[in-house]
């Protein structure tokens, strides 16, 4: 197996054909995970995985070893979790507390991938490869401060080291350096029995739980006769839900290196699988697709997805997908030009600050009132209420009595900022856009609501490259959409704020704004969120206008985008679990939103926001279908 390293026939620059390649590779697959049924596809998407179904980044038409070897490293991933993983044992096993469980499904990845890199050495080439990608990508080497540094990854890498002796790649940064010496002296003991339990998925576990109790980050594992065939406390929708979280940590350790993306949202094939989106390969992407085997509480099952074969339905159609792209901010933009470009931003409403610092203040403010822990008491289960311990000093025959504390209303909540990024928000519009899209962000994630922030645009004016094809092709009639679409994720879910604050000054950036084509955008952001685990997902549009692309509606009927956009809302507010609403900045966006809001002003933006999710909080049915939100001038 050690031949699978070798990438020494794959020569840059010279033509390949990609159809051998990919047989080899999907023969590999499946006989690493040791079944002949595993679907292996190959597209220009987030890689991941959904079942026995593996999706791979898309071999350019000159591959170059690297490419190759971090192709082969994606496949060589998804088949050890297939061959070597329980889902079962996983979901029983795993923590409460989603930092607990991050680490958890990073440490079992780590575990899955090492049993495979010690076996063979091709593969572990192949791995180590696909993991300097990874890292490469999430900017690992930016980091400086142990507080910045991810200490999921940072465990997942000492335990990858522990088991196979290879040191993380250079791309990884300072990551692991900054949290060795708080790992080591922590659980150090329960490092030292990794190695003997790796091909015991279920002691693994057990080993893992202590290490995570030693560093204080969740309770021990209490059963210690429990069988996962035979368990009976864990619920039925806790079971789904472990099973969607290792899913997705198949698709964040996976996904994060694929090259920029196209939007296939609209075709059959994308939309099955679900966009995963939610999970770049940054220490924040990679989401997962939601799948479980019976429903998923962060991304929901692909066959289920109300854009299947939706766009044939409405007699929409993309004249070629070969050069849309999804992007994150670092990507089109590097570190210092951020940086600059964030300062600029800063200085443009450095007169704003203090009625949007009031603003953030003011939701925060409303969020964590409903956010005061509230318990349920004189439980047979939960945790132990020691208020109640002296009942057993006074009569020992006394049961002890267990607490839990009561959901609230949007603890386990997603919501997503998608941000028209065409020429006409040019200016204060776009400017605000960014600014109360960061004050937002902050301020949620200080109540527990995770926040993603995504801008949608197009690679030129025009039409670009698509139209050059279409052109060169004959300019066949109305050949649909025919324009590049460029879809960018400034903050995904995951990210912590501090990380992506400098990515939202890349709106200010000279160039960037350029057409609109608001339903592929709304299916793309919608489809990240259907991805994620969080049981109540919300999704706001800002825009200023109506989509537009002076190229598409040249050759095609002049409402062509405004009817896909209308057929998309629709599907959204009828079919789908995500809350839609949208904010539009001095255009009537209550024609095509039932939930919708029209300021005059952009400087009404950060009020509009506020007021709005502040609203969705206070009332968990939000309001009938058909209403509209108040007025938040």
């Amino acid at each position: 197996m050690a031949a699978r390293g070798d990438n020494s026939k794959a020569k840059p620059g010279a033509p390949v054909d990609m159809e051998p390649l990919r047989r080899a590779i999907t023969g590999c697959v499946r006989a690493i995970a040791g079944d002949a049924d595993v679907e292996v596809a190959f597209a220009n998407e987030r890689p991941g995985m959904t079942g026995e179904r593996i999706r791979l980044p898309e071999l350019s038409k000159r591959p170059t070893a690297r490419e190759l070897a971090v192709t082969r490293g994606l496949g060589d991933s998804m088949a050890l979790r297939i061959a070597c993983h329980d889902a079962r044992v996983h979901a029983t096993m795993s923590p409460q507390g989603s930092d607990a469980r991050a680490i958890f499904d990073a440490v079992e990845q780590a575990r899955v991938e090492s049993i495979g890199a010690l076996r063979m050495s091709g593969m572990a080439s192949n791995l180590s490869s696909m993991h300097e990608e990874k890292y490469a990508k999430a900017n690992f080497t930016g980091i400086e401060r142990q507080e910045e540094a991810p200490i999921g990854e940072a465990v997942a890498m000492l335990v990858r080291e522990t088991l196979t002796g290879q040191k993380p790649p250079a791309s990884a940064g300072k990551v692991l350096d900054l949290w060795r010496p708080f790992i080591q002296e922590k659980a150090a003991g329960e490092l030292a029995n990794l190695s003997t339990a790796i091909n015991d998925q279920q002691a693994f576990a057990r080993v893992v739980r202590n290490m995570l109790s030693a560093m204080e980050m969740a309770e021990e594992y209490g059963d210690e006769d429990s069988d996962p065939d035979s368990e009976e406390n864990s619920s039925d929708e806790d079971q789904p839900s472990g099973e969607d979280q290792d899913q997705e940590e198949v698709e964040e350790d996976a996904g994060s290196d694929s090259a920029p993306v196209e939007d296939s949202e609209t075709s059959e094939e994308q939309t099955e699988e679900g966009e995963m989106d939610g999970a770049e390969i940054s220490d924040d992407d990679m989401v997962e697709e939601g799948e479980d085997e019976s429903e998923t509480p962060g991304e929901t099952r692909r066959p289920n997805t109300p854009f299947a074969d939706f766009n044939e339905k409405v007699d929409y159609h993309v004249y070629t997908e070969e050069f849309d792209e999804i992007i994150t901010a670092e990507e089109l933009c590097d570190t210092a030009e951020l940086e600059r470009l964030r300062a600029f931003l800063d200085k443009q409403l450095a007169h704003l600050q203090g009625a949007v610092g009031r603003l953030a203040n003011r939701l925060q403010r409303r969020l964590m009132a409903q956010q005061n822990r509230s318990w349920d008491f004189d439980l047979e289960e939960g945790y132990l209420d020691p208020a109640r311990l002296t009942r057993m000093i006074i009569d020992p025959m006394q049961a002890l009595s267990f607490k839990m504390e009561r959901d609230t209303q949007f603890r386990d909540t997603v919501v997503t900022l998608l941000i028209d990024n065409s020429g006409s928000m040019r200016g204060r519009p776009i400017t605000v856009a960014a600014t109360c899209a960061d004050i937002l962000a902050r301020t949620l994630e200080r109540c527990g609501v995770k926040v993603e922030i995504l801008g949608f645009t197009t690679k030129a004016w025009k039409g670009g490259q698509a139209r050059e094809k279409w052109l060169a092709g004959g300019k066949p009639q109305t050949p649909g959409r025919l324009n590049d679409l460029r879809h960018i994720i400034y903050k995904s879910a995951d990210a912590p704020w501090r990380r992506a604050r400098s990515n939202l000054g890349l709106m200010m950036r000279e160039g960037l704004l350029k057409e609109n084509i608001d339903g592929e955008a709304l299916i793309w952001a919608h489809n990240r969120l259907l991805g994620r685990r969080e049981q109540r997902r919300i999704l706001m549009m800002i825009s200023d206008g109506a989509p537009v692309d002076d190229s598409t509606l040249s050759v095609n009927p002049g409402n062509y985008l405004e009817r896909h956009l209308r057929a998309v809302i629709e599907q959204i507010e009828t079919r789908s679990p995500v809350e839609l609403l949208a904010i539009g900045i001095g255009h009537d966006v209550t024609r095509y939103y039932r939930r919708a809001v029209t300021i005059v002003d952009a400087d009404e933006l950060a009020g509009a926001m506020t007021e709005q999710l502040a609203s969705l909080f206070e009332d968990q049915s939000i309001q009938p279908r058909g209403g509209r939100l108040r007025r938040a001038g």
